[in-house]
């Protein structure tokens, strides 16, 4: 929204999920963040679809993947980074949201989260140097992006440590303004 300058077509509103009789369970029943609704009415789920249409919304797409190698090959790349921002959204709402005595040890003393977010910083290390990663903004960046700001803001996980490559490519990412513009409060 903010990469396409449409702030002044779309309310952002703060969702309060995972509380019982929330009001935002009658705008989405399935409680999942985010969620846009359209001026038709039409609600939309899901962040790849959302960033599709109001991507689409002006009628200059900036974001559509290339056909082709290249295509499948930006695909791969968001979906490693969707694959850490899952990981790390599981753990999250286990340290936020559930009461300490429901979290699972599952997830929490066995760390098998953090050891997913270990090993996917490390393969991100080894993977942002490559051109889709360094070339025009994109899905991939957005989402991996989110990953790690979530997790430094968020998790507080260390995950800079021995992943010097990746820090300052989020160091770089973060003084973009659209970037910049959604950083929780407290900064990097």
């Amino acid at each position: 929204m903010v990469e396409k300058r449409l702030e002044a077509r779309v309310e952002v509103i703060e969702a309060r999920t995972r509380v019982a009789g929330s009001p935002y369970y009658a705008i989405n029943p399935s409680g999942r963040v985010p969620y846009l609704v359209r001026d038709d009415g039409v609600g939309m789920e899901g962040s790849e679809l959302i960033c599709e249409y109001l991507d689409r919304i002006d009628g200059t797409p900036a974001f559509a993947p290339p056909s082709g190698e290249q295509g499948l090959e930006l695909r791969r790349l968001e979906a490693s980074a969707r694959s850490m921002m899952d990981g790390l959204t599981v753990w999250g709402r286990e340290l936020r949201h559930r009461p300490e005595e429901e979290r699972s040890p599952t997830i929490l003393e066995h760390e098998h989260e953090r050891e997913r977010s270990r090993r996917m910083a490390d393969l991100w290390e080894k993977e942002i140097d490559h051109p889709l990663m360094r070339g025009p903004f994109n899905l991939a960046q957005v989402t991996l992006a989110c990953a790690l700001l979530y997790e430094s803001q968020i998790l507080r996980s260390p995950w800079r440590e021995g992943h010097p490559k990746l820090a300052a490519w989020l160091d770089e990412m973060a003084r973009r303004p659209s970037v910049a513009a959604t950083i929780p409060p407290g900064g990097l």
